[in-house]
């Protein structure tokens, strides 16, 4: 994003922006709607209560199981640039006061890639929101499986499923949000079995990227072939949600899915 002091221009239109103005829309461009991406911090801020989120697990690191040339010079970058270990970010909120388990996703960090860490992350998320009776909520980010773990990565695809299922079990919700983009591996997983899944405006959704289909011979697709919209439009995904109205939708959701557990608590 190209950006002075005062202006900014938006990654889609390119029309020039008052950064004030862009601040307060939440990072969305006033003039075609584009939800520029966000970091996972910006986006707890703007979504839970103040000074209600406590973060866990920072302790995890990545290995480099396989040896991969420069993999540990990329992560250590990454690191730098996001001030985090990994691409996931998880914890304990609370939404307009009702106790939540989050994980949100950074592209920001190698892409937002599920390695090893990142899915060990996920699936305690929803492991804490089965074992604590509370409903989880993770925002999805992501290119899909970090190929520089290999196996170890893959694997995640499948433990991070087996955890949604253990909410299912203990009768908490899940909700997924999808934003932009959420591809590959994180689709495939944990991303498309929530209870509820909602995306934002425009996101980029789907499994193979728009080269790798094109390499396979895919290519004559709807203009709106792999976003949000036609998710909706097919079945996929259960509403489409404006930044704006984030907030309030899922304290929607969580009072309506998950009351039960409030009434416990109380």
């Amino acid at each position: 994003m190209k950006q002075s002091e005062a202006f900014l221009q938006c990654q889609s239109c390119k029309k020039i922006i008052f950064s004030v103005d862009f601040e307060q829309n939440l990072r969305v461009c006033p003039y075609c709607g584009h939800h520029h991406r966000i970091s996972a911090e910006t986006r707890i801020q703007w979504t839970f209560d103040e000074d209600s989120f406590e973060e866990t697990d920072t302790d995890l690191r990545s290995g480099n199981p396989l040896d991969f040339p420069d993999y540990i010079d990329k992560l250590r970058t990454a690191e730098q640039k996001t001030g985090k270990f990994d691409s996931i970010t998880g914890g304990r909120a609370k939404l307009s006061g009702m106790p939540v388990s989050i994980a949100v996703a950074d592209f920001g960090f190698m892409g937002g890639s599920m390695g090893s860490v990142a899915g060990e992350k996920i699936t305690r998320c929803l492991e804490r929101a089965a074992n604590e009776g509370m409903p989880a909520i993770i925002f999805c980010a992501s290119g899909g499986a970090r190929m520089q773990e290999g196996l170890l990565s893959l694997m995640q695809m499948a433990k991070t499923t087996a955890a949604v299922q253990q909410c299912r079990e203990a009768g908490v919700p899940y909700i997924a949000v999808f934003t932009d983009p959420t591809m590959a591996g994180v689709l495939a997983s944990y991303a498309s079995v929530a209870d509820v899944i909602v995306a934002e405006p425009k996101a980029l959704v789907g499994f193979a990227g728009a080269r790798v289909s094109k390499q396979a011979g895919v290519s004559k697709v709807p203009d709106d072939f792999q976003t949000a919209e036609f998710c909706l439009k097919h079945g996929m995904i259960d509403a489409i949600v404006p930044r704006k109205e984030m907030r309030a939708t899922l304290t929607s959701l969580v009072k309506t899915l998950g009351g039960h557990l409030l009434e416990v608590k109380a």
